[in-house]
């Protein structure tokens, strides 16, 4: 049995979980999140808990299992608290602020570029070197942010770029003198 798939997920206050069909809605302050069951996958819910139980042993439903769990915990989580990624802009005159809902980088090119943010996903800046993305979808949330990071990663070298809160960035020796 899968390890992830077997545990168990716990329905926190103020959320709301229904089972319809083959649909799995979570309802809270942070918004509703929807998660499909493919075929062979069913749950139960109980007292608060939600156990995701499949219905026989093949290969693809075994395979399904412990995705659709985290999905489901993941839709679960997003509604209650949401999920937020942090990242840190390094380099000199590079910054980024808000205007409105969107998102303004100065990343050393000859033009600022202008982010949009997709439904769903909000910009915080804190600072002027630091971008928040928050959202109550998980995979939203990261991929909104590998997408900032892919503008301008960070370089090996003096480490400018756009890097993830808590990324190391393995550092090169520049250019030795010759003697």
């Amino acid at each position: 049995m899968s390890r992830i798939g077997k545990q168990i997920i716990e329905i926190p206050e103020k959320v709301t979980v229904t089972h319809k069909d083959d649909t799995v809605t979570a309802k809270g302050p942070n918004g509703e999140r929807a998660v499909n069951l493919p075929e062979g996958i069913s749950l139960e819910i109980n007292d608060n808990v939600i156990t995701v139980i499949r219905a026989n042993e093949t290969k693809s439903v075994k395979s399904k299992h412990g995705m659709i769990r985290s999905m489901i915990n993941n839709a679960v989580n997003g509604v209650h608290e949401g999920f937020k990624k942090t990242l840190i802009i390094e380099g000199v005159g590079f910054r980024a602020e808000l205007k409105g809902t969107r998102l303004v980088l100065s990343l050393g090119f000859s033009h600022p570029i202008l982010v949009i943010p997709p439904d769903g996903i909000e910009f915080q800046t804190p600072t002027q070197t630091s971008v928040v993305i928050s959202g109550s979808d998980k995979q939203l949330v990261g991929e909104v942010s590998s997408k900032l990071r892919k503008l301008r990663p960070p370089e090996p070298y003096k480490g400018k770029g756009v890097r993830y809160e808590g990324e190391v960035i393995r550092r090169k020796a520049g250019k030795s003198a010759s003697k």
